[in-house]
């Protein structure tokens, strides 16, 4: 897939609206073989989803032997909405708490007063973390006005081909 349509089916209104999410489904293959789909809080930067998780976290060695991965970020309503990426993951160890790791977090209910709580439990807990960058090499917006998973679209295409016959 094209960078150029990759960027036009990301800067659609659903996917963007999607993309402002706090959580996605992280598929990748883990180190025994076996696919794994995880929810992960995640933020989008404009080119690059970023998500955040602990040094010592199971997934890491997973993505260092296999970095590629599809994410999807979905609503729970009818029709649902579905970004569907794929792309690779590349890892970067940082020291301290990255700015997405807070940002991410913004997102969510909390006072003032609980918010500082768990800042101070995470930069007590956590003296590094890794970011999980991964650029869309392939995008699809699901959205079941304009777009509709291929398998249906290839019924209504045979559907319109038997009406037409």
């Amino acid at each position: 897939m094209h960078p150029n349509e990759i960027a036009e089916i990301l800067d659609r209104p659903h996917s963007r609206e999607l993309l402002a999410r706090d959580v996605t489904r992280l598929a990748y293959v883990a180190q025994d073989g076996t696919p794994r789909s995880i929810p992960i809080s995640f933020t989008w930067n404009g080119t690059e989803i970023v998500m955040c998780t602990t040094k010592n976290a199971p997934k890491l060695p997973a993505l260092r032997s296999n970095p590629a991965v599809a994410l999807t970020i979905d609503t729970e309503v009818h029709p649902p909405k579905i970004l569907l990426l794929r792309g690779q993951a590349e890892l970067d160890v940082v020291d301290g708490i990255p700015d997405e790791f807070l940002q991410i977090n913004g997102s969510y209910e909390m006072t003032a007063e609980q918010r500082a709580a768990w800042e101070a439990e995470v930069r007590s807990l956590y003296d590094g973390m890794v970011r999980i960058v991964v650029t869309p090499t392939w995008a699809k917006l699901i959205d079941f006005e304009t777009t509709l998973p291929s398998a249906v679209e290839e019924l209504v295409r045979q559907r319109a081909e038997r009406q037409n016959a």
